[in-house]
C-alpha cells in the first residue's frame, strides 16, 4: 500500500471552536467475536463486505488525516483483530511512524486474538493498546460478553508485554453488574504493571435493555477505589479524553472517562471513522460526512481534502449525551461497533 499526499504540513484541521484535530479513530470492522451487553444486541446484523472500506482505502483516508496534522491514530472494531489482514494495514501505516509524521498507531482490542498477533503488531510499530476487560470472573465474563472466555484474554495482555507493548486495560463501570470487580481489577492492573480506565455507560444504539438500570458514574467509583487506595491528581494525558489519577505507592495511574457526568467536549481533539468511510465528528452526535463515496469517484486527494475539511468545520461543540431518564431512547441509534469502540 502507498499513496501520496501532498497538502501543506502548515495546514492543519482546525474546528470551529479553534481545537486543532490530532486523533484520529479508526474502525476497521464492525464484526466482533464478543456480543458484549453494553455495546450492542445478542444478535446482531453485520455489514456486507462491499460495504467496508478496502485496506487499501483505509490506508489513504489514515494518510490523508497523517498528512493534515493527524498524531495519533487508534484502529478500533468491533473487534479489529478480527479484520483479515489488518496487519498488513498496521505494517504500511508504520511508514508515517517512521517519518515522524505520526506519533503513534495504536489499537483498542477485546484481547481475543491478541497472544496470536502480538509478535506481529510490535513489529510494525504498535508501542501500546487498550484491553476492554469489564471482570476477572470468568463467570461473570461470559455473561458480560455473552460469549467469550477470559483465559485467552488473559493470556493476550500477557504476550503483548512480552512483545514490548505497553497494555492498558479499559473498564465500563456497569451498575449491578460489575460494581464488585472494581477493587480486584484495580489490584490485577497494578500488581502486573499495567494503567486501568474506567468508563461510563455510553447510551448509544439498541442493547435489548434500559441503561439507566446499569449507569454507573464514576464519582461513585472513584469513592470505592479511595476505600482501599489515596488517589493524586496526575497530569499525564494519552491525547484522549481519559483524566488520570495516580495511585500513590504503586507508580500506576487509574483512568476516569466521563462522558455523561463530567463531559470533556471543551478539549476534544478527536473525529472517528467508520468502517464504511463515515467521518462522525462527535461520539454523541449524528452529523457525518460519507468519505467513502469520494475516495471511490476519484483518485484526486485535493477533493479528498476538500471533503475532510468541510466536514470539520461542521464539528459540533459537544454531545447531547442524557441517560438519567428511565426508559428513554439512546442518544444516537447506532451501535458503538458501528462508531468504533
Amino acid at each position: 500500500m502507498h499513496g501520496t499526499f501532498a497538502p501543506p504540513q502548515d495546514s492543519p484541521l482546525v474546528d470551529p471552536f479553534a481545537r486543532r484535530i490530532t486523533y484520529l479513530r479508526v474502525s476497521v470492522t464492525d464484526r466482533c467475536d464478543f456480543r458484549c451487553q453494553y455495546c450492542m444486541a445478542e444478535e446482531m446484523t453485520f455489514l456486507p463486505k462491499a460495504d467496508l472500506l478496502t485496506l487499501e482505502e483505509l490506508d489513504r483516508l489514515c494518510s490523508a488525516f497523517v498528512a493534515r496534522g493527524v498524531r495519533k491514530l487508534r484502529l478500533t472494531g468491533g473487534e479489529p483483530l478480527v479484520r483479515r489482514g489488518l496487519t498488513t494495514l498496521i505494517s504500511s501505516l508504520g511508514r508515517h511512524l517512521k517519518s515522524g509524521a505520526l506519533d503513534e498507531l495504536t489499537l483498542t482490542t477485546n484481547g481475543s486474538q491478541l497472544a496470536r498477533f502480538a509478535p506481529e503488531l510490535a513489529a510494525a510499530g504498535v508501542r501500546r493498546v487498550n484491553v476492554s476487560l469489564d471482570t476477572l470472573d470468568p463467570d461473570e465474563f461470559r455473561r458480560i460478553t455473552r460469549r467469550g472466555d477470559l483465559a485467552p484474554v488473559l493470556d493476550g495482555i500477557a504476550a503483548a508485554r512480552a512483545a514490548g507493548i505497553a497494555v492498558k486495560l479499559n473498564t465500563v463501570a456497569l451498575k449491578g453488574v460489575n460494581e464488585e470487580q472494581i477493587l480486584p481489577l484495580v489490584a490485577f492492573a497494578h500488581e502486573a504493571g499495567l494503567d486501568i480506565t474506567f468508563i461510563e455507560t455510553m447510551p448509544m444504539g439498541d442493547i435489548d435493555g434500559d441503561r439507566t438500570d446499569h449507569y454507573l458514574p464514576l464519582d461513585a467509583v472513584r469513592r470505592q477505589i479511595e476505600t482501599r487506595y489515596t488517589l493524586a491528581p496526575s497530569a499525564y494525558r494519552t491525547g484522549g479524553p481519559a483524566r488520570y489519577m495516580h495511585v500513590q505507592g504503586s507508580g500506576r495511574r487509574i483512568g476516569f472517562i466521563t462522558p455523561l457526568s463530567h463531559n470533556f467536549c471543551e478539549s476534544c481533539n478527536r473525529v472517528r471513522l467508520t468502517c464504511t468511510g463515515t467521518l462522525y465528528l462527535c461520539l454523541g452526535q449524528d452529523d457525518a460526512a460519507d468519505l467513502r463515496a469520494v475516495l471511490r469517484e476519484t483518485d484526486d486527494d485535493r477533493v479528498l481534502h476538500a471533503a475532510i475539511d468541510a466536514a470539520i468545520a461542521r464539528k459540533p461543540k459537544g454531545h447531547d449525551f442524557v441517560i438519567d431518564r428511565p426508559g428513554a431512547a439512546p442518544a444516537v441509534k447506532r451501535h458503538m461497533n458501528t462508531t468504533g469502540g
